[in-house]
């Protein structure tokens, strides 16, 4: 997840749009970690998307799974299970877009109130 992180702090700060660096890389890790662990069938890979529309920045992670994400109930005890609930805490959306095979989990991010100044971006994936 190293390489993902470093991806996702390069295009972001490429751009100028680093105010909330650190959520986003802990939402990037959380959902490739998911795709790998409960969304990618042996054999497959999982593609990842970052991109600015305005002073929004949008991270997508697409796997060939057909299961949906689920959320666990929230535990103090559990060391494990809590990756929909940090995506839930730190996003300002998050949501599931399904497609004829495989699905995308993506989450969105206001950033620092910059919405008018900031062109649109191409979408870049890893």
């Amino acid at each position: 997840m190293t390489k993902l992180r470093t991806f996702v702090s390069s295009c972001l700060a490429e751009w100028g749009m680093a105010d909330r660096l650190e959520d986003i890389r802990l939402c990037a890790s959380e959902l490739a970690t998911n795709a790998v662990l409960h969304g990618v069938p042996p054999g497959r890979e999982f593609c990842v998307q970052i991109e600015v529309r305005g002073g929004l920045v949008l991270l997508g992670v697409r796997d060939s799974g057909d299961g949906l994400p689920e959320g666990r109930p929230e535990s103090a005890e559990l060391s494990a299970g809590r990756g929909l609930f940090l995506l839930r805490a730190l996003a300002d959306d998050f949501g599931v877009t399904q497609h004829v095979v495989g699905k995308t989990v993506w989450v969105v991010f206001k950033n620092g109130g910059c919405a008018e100044a900031v062109p649109e971006r191409k979408p870049t994936g890893a």
